[in-house]
């Protein structure tokens, strides 16, 4: 992974790719690995179904025909949109602009193969990012080359694109805007740019951290983005959305099917610094990558460690060890907590009860 100066592409840091032995894939790919795996272990994947809602009561999943199907515990993995987490909030959490937005392109290679001027960026998998005053890109190739994928993230200036009431991952961009936000840009990656025939304008948005992942029952729990989305520059969204996975299977198998609140409760508590932390860490490298130019125009040379990013931390860590590790620890408060009515918020202060009543009246 190589981090550039806008201007002139000069390589300001060399890092290994996730500072481990890394790979580009797309996500298609990814995902295919997991239908395989649920496929091979005989869980059924119902398709065709729309899921329109959820219930406290059995609980269950509401779908768009009007069926209801009832569990023993419901997993809300649907996404920063989640409909699982108002229910789990018992209120709509509205999303906040974080004041920045991306443009996405993704695209055959063979349209930057055909322009000498940026046909090396095709010849072979590789990462580069371009660092200037508010704004990045990130290129990345996939399949050796077949295909080509650009994010260009700038902040937001004017007031009217800033007030966001929700984030749409199909507005078509402008073209002419990009172009516009890559004036000075290295020519060699400007005109892998402008061989875009199209491109996505995505609104980043924040949500603040939830002060509990568990709806009232204890019996519908949420995972992944719909509790702890990430910038792109984390990095890290599907990563830790995998390791909730595996730490809330770890706390089920630990608490037994008698005991699924003590389970999911457990989960969020186990869960919630660690993703708290990485989604930070997304945060930071944003800021770091866009004010570093400012300090080389003052004369000031540019350390590498200071454009880095700063995942290697999350690296090596073992979610399922820990889970076992803190399993007694945190899983004996949980069941003090269960027992007095009184669960502590993952984020926000006061007890679950207050912060159930303050929502209901927001």
């Amino acid at each position: 992974m190589r981090i550039r100066a806008w201007g002139d592409g000069k390589v300001l840091a060399r890092q290994p790719l996730m500072d481990m032995a890394g790979f580009i894939g797309h996500r298609g790919d990814y995902h295919e690995v997991f239908l395989r795996a649920v496929r091979e272990s005989g869980v059924g994947v119902l398709m065709g179904r729309e899921v329109v809602g959820f219930t406290e009561a059995g609980p269950g999943v509401v779908f768009a025909d009007g069926s209801v199907e009832l569990a023993d515990l419901v997993v809300g993995a649907d996404g920063v949109k989640s409909r699982a987490r108002e229910l789990v909030l018992g209120f709509k959490d509205h999303p906040r602009s974080s004041g920045y937005s991306c443009f996405r392109a993704y695209f055959p290679g063979a349209l930057v193969r055909a322009d000498p001027r940026c046909a090396d960026l095709v010849s072979e998998d590789c990462v580069n990012i371009w660092i200037g005053e508010d704004t990045h890109v990130v290129q990345n190739t996939l399949r050796n080359g077949a295909e080509f994928n650009w994010i260009l993230t700038r902040k937001l200036s004017r007031e009217k694109d800033v007030e966001v009431t929700e984030s749409s991952w199909f507005q078509e961009g402008d073209l002419e805007e990009v172009w516009r936000c890559i004036a000075g840009l290295d020519e060699r990656m400007a005109a892998a740019i402008r061989t875009t025939p199209a491109c996505l304008d995505w609104k980043i948005c924040y949500r603040d951290p939830l002060p509990t992942w568990v709806s009232g029952s204890h019996r519908v729990v949420l995972l992944g983005d719909s509790c702890h989305a990430h910038l792109p520059t984390s990095a890290q969204g599907a990563s830790q959305a995998v390791e909730s996975a595996a730490v809330l299977a770890m706390c089920l198998a630990l608490a037994g099917k008698r005991d699924i609140p003590l389970a999911t409760r457990t989960y969020e508590k186990l869960r919630f610094a660690r993703t708290r932390q990485s989604q930070t860490n997304g945060e930071d490298i944003r800021d770091r990558w866009h004010s570093a130019l400012k300090d080389a125009n003052e004369g000031i040379e540019i350390d590498p460690e200071s454009v880095k990013m700063r995942n290697r931390p999350l690296y090596a860590f073992d979610a399922e060890a820990d889970a076992m590790q803190r399993w007694h620890e945190v899983s004996a408060q949980v069941a003090e907590e269960l027992r007095t009515g009184e669960i502590t918020p993952l984020f926000g202060g006061g007890s679950s009860g207050a912060i159930a009543s303050v929502g209901a009246a927001a």
